[in-house]
């Protein structure tokens, strides 16, 4: 059975976890005071380790006058605190050979470093010091003004970023999920000061935070690390607090207001030699129990050489170099799209074969030599992905933020292997009666 992971406070019954994972890790969780959540995974053997500073808000949660305060923080946490300079923060990890770094998305923000095993102490100070002191100095965040500008101006020239930036606008309208996570040029030159440091001392606070590591890990050293630092961050942490609550969902495919109820079709020319489609609409919660088969589906319609998309579209025809679908799930609502690249010539042909694949899984299920292969490719990718010690820190951070319970690797692979291919049918049948949006980015056609 998966590990639950109640919301309770420190000392209740529940605060205090342990259980053993494939291959001898061991997971612990503790509840602290303040309801800051701390989760470990040792794993033997292991001479790296990989530590994150998980904050459950995201570029959905700004509100107006504070857009773009999230990816703000995301810089400005680098630029320096009481203890140190921007430089020292860098210089600390370059002197061992790790590395350091952050990202935000719609409804989270991870900062994370990776380290060897005997220097996991330093980046645990480092890194929770950044979380609970950051300066946000005044000159520093003009300088980073400038440097947010460049990167979204970087973004904005690559033309597989702006279709997938404008699909997520199209198909979720004016929710607050629609927004680009990083911001749009006017909300970065706009935004003051004033908000980013509001949006910091309203979000970043210890019932909100989770700190996950895995590898070569000592959880009581690590708790009593982060203890340390929130307190010499001078951030208050009450006993009985409890952590702040998951994100809701109603358990329905009903969309939250602000999705459109009809799909669209939006174009953006560019002087490119692709043109770069996407055709879609909504998808499934992060949490949805059908999301094991939304992988299997996947992985068929467009999750490799394999696949009915790469076949059909550029093995068999010729059209495409790239073709792929995706799925993307939040709290309330997600995205699913199917996505190809080609000649600006070739794109009816091309949407016309999109749809096609799709809705060819809507009405007949997928054969047992494709459920077979789908579910090898996604158990082999599941286990070679947890070699890596970030990518076992990033299950712990989602567990707890998201799932509210953590499934072992044995256990998610017994869930993928569950799927049938009626529930993929399903799925897709679903996908496919929903609101179908166009979004095409590349040359004007004639």
């Amino acid at each position: 059975m998966p590990l639950e992971l109640p919301l309770v406070a420190a000392g209740d019954p529940g605060s205090e976890l342990t259980a053993g994972q494939d291959g001898g890790a061991i997971v612990r969780r503790s509840v602290l005071p303040g309801g800051l959540r701390v989760l470990t995974e040792h794993v033997p053997g292991l001479r790296s380790a990989t530590i994150g500073a998980w904050v459950p808000v995201g570029s959905r949660d700004e509100r107006d006058g504070h857009f773009g305060s999230t990816h703000f923080l995301e810089h400005l946490l680098f630029k320096g605190t009481p203890r140190r300079t921007a430089f020292d923060i860098a210089e600390s990890f370059d002197a061992v050979g790790g590395e350091a770094n952050a990202s935000t998305g719609k409804e989270s923000t991870c900062y994370h470093a990776r380290v060897l095993d005997s220097d996991l102490p330093m980046a645990v100070d480092v890194i929770t010091d950044m979380v609970t002191s950051a300066l946000l100095d005044a000159d520093e965040l003009e300088m980073e003004r400038g440097v947010i500008l460049e990167e979204l101006a970087m973004n904005d020239d690559d033309p597989g970023d702006v279709v997938h930036e404008q699909f997520a606008a199209a198909v979720l309208g004016t929710h607050p999920l629609g927004r680009p996570i990083g911001g749009t040029p006017d909300t970065i030159r706009a935004v003051p000061r004033d908000a980013v440091v509001s949006h910091y001392r309203e979000h970043y606070l210890p019932r909100t935070l989770v700190i996950s590591a895995a590898g070569g890990v000592d959880h009581d050293a690590l708790v009593a690390q982060v203890t340390a630092a929130l307190e010499a961050g001078g951030w208050s942490a009450p006993a009985g607090t409890l952590p702040v609550a998951r994100r809701p969902w109603d358990g329905t495919d009903a969309q939250p207001e602000g999705v459109p109820g009809l799909g669209t079709e939006i174009e953006v020319h560019r002087a490119t030699e692709q043109a770069h489609l996407i055709i879609g609409g909504t998808g499934i919660t992060a949490t949805d129990p059908r999301r094991f088969a939304m992988s299997v589906l996947s992985a068929v319609l467009g999750g490799g050489m394999s696949s009915r998309l790469f076949q059909e579209i550029r093995e068999k025809r010729g059209l495409a170099y790239s073709t792929y679908c995706f799925a993307q799930g939040h709290a309330d609502t997600g995205l699913f799209g199917l996505y190809a690249g080609c000649a600006p010539g070739k794109v009816d042909e091309v949407a016309t074969l999109l749809v096609a694949e799709l809705e060819r899984m809507a009405t007949e299920p997928i054969t047992p030599a494709e459920l077979a292969r789908a579910t090898g490719q996604l158990s082999g990718g599941m286990v070679l992905g947890m070699e890596d010690t970030g990518a076992r820190m990033s299950r712990l951070g989602k567990a707890e933020m998201v799932h509210g319970e953590l499934a072992s690797i044995s256990e998610q692979l017994e869930r993928i292997r569950a799927v049938t291919a009626e529930e993929v049918r399903a799925l897709a049948e679903s996908l496919a009666s929903r609101p179908r949006s166009r979004v095409l980015v590349g040359p004007a056609r004639r």
